[in-house]
C-alpha cells in the first residue's frame, strides 16, 4: 500500500468512528507530531527509518518523551497540495504539533511567492484554529536562481511564523546544503540529502521543537 492509499484508508478508518494510535495520545494529553512536507521528509532515496522524521521518533524515545510521530510528507508536495490535504489530516489524527516542511517545490516548479506565503499562512492557521501548535521549517533555493527571488523566498518563512506567531526553523539544510562537504551529503541528483544529513536536519529542527512540547 503506498502512503497515499495508507492516509486515505486511515482517513476512512477515523470516519467510521474508530480511533487512531494518534487520537488516543491526544485525548491521554500526551503529543501527537503531524509532519506535513515533501520529499525532504518523507525519506526520498533512503531506506526506510533513515529519514530525520524516524530519527525525531527514536530521539523522543531516548529522552523518554512519549509522543507519536505521524508522518504525512509525501515527495512532489507543494504548499497548495499540502493546504488542500491539511484539513483531512487534522480531523484524523487530533495533532497537538504541526511541523510544516513545504515550499521546497514550490520554488522548483517557478510557482508565485505569493501563492506559498498565502498557503503556509493559511495551513498554520488552520492547524491552530485546531488547536495545534506549528512549526514552519524554511528551506532556501540556490543562489542561481537570482536574488530577486532567493531573498524573499528565503524571508517568507519567518514572515509567516511572525504574522501566525507560529515557531521557525529558519533553514533545513542548515549544515547541509552550506557544507564544505555538500558534495557527499547529497545523493546524485543533488537536491536529496544523504542519510548522513538526516542527523544533522533533526539537529536543526530538535531544539525549536523541544520548546514546544511538554517537560518530562
Amino acid at each position: 500500500m503506498n502512503r497515499r492509499h495508507f492516509i486515505l484508508a486511515g482517513a476512512l478508518a477515523g470516519s467510521s468512528g474508530y480511533w487512531t494510535a494518534a487520537q488516543a495520545q491526544a485525548a491521554a494529553g500526551k503529543p501527537v507530531i503531524l509532519v506535513v512536507g515533501d520529499s525532504l521528509s518523507a525519506e526520498y532515496g533512503l531506506k526506510r527509518g533513515e529519514g530525520w522524521v524516524p530519527l525525531l521518533e527514536k530521539r523522543l524515545a531516548e529522552q523518554k518523551i512519549a509522543a507519536t510521530v505521524i508522518n504525512a510528507s509525501i515527495s512532489g508536495d507543494t504548499t497548495a497540495g499540502g493546504r488542500a490535504r491539511l484539513a483531512g489530516l487534522l480531523s484524523q489524527h487530533k495533532p497537538t504539533h504541526v511541523v510544516l516542511e513545504l515550499g521546497g517545490n514550490d520554488a522548483l516548479r517557478g510557482l508565485s511567492l505569493a501563492g506559498t506565503e498565502d498557503n503556509l499562512t493559511q495551513m498554520t492557521k488552520a492547524a491552530q484554529a485546531a488547536g495545534a501548535q506549528v512549526l514552519i521549517v524554511g528551506i532556501q533555493v540556490p543562489p542561481n536562481y537570482g536574488s530577486d527571488y532567493t531573498r524573499p523566498f528565503e524571508a517568507l518563512f519567518s514572515k509567516v511564523a511572525g504574522a501566525t506567531k507560529a515557531a521557525l526553523v529558519p533553514f533545513l539544510l542548515k549544515g547541509v546544503a552550506d557544507s564544505p562537504e555538500a558534495a557527499a551529503l547529497f545523493q546524485a541528483d543533488r537536491i536529496h540529502p544523504t542519510a548522513a544529513a538526516q542527523a544533522r536536519m533533526l539537529d536543526n529542527v530538535w531544539p525549536a521543537l523541544r520548546k514546544l512540547l511538554p517537560a518530562k
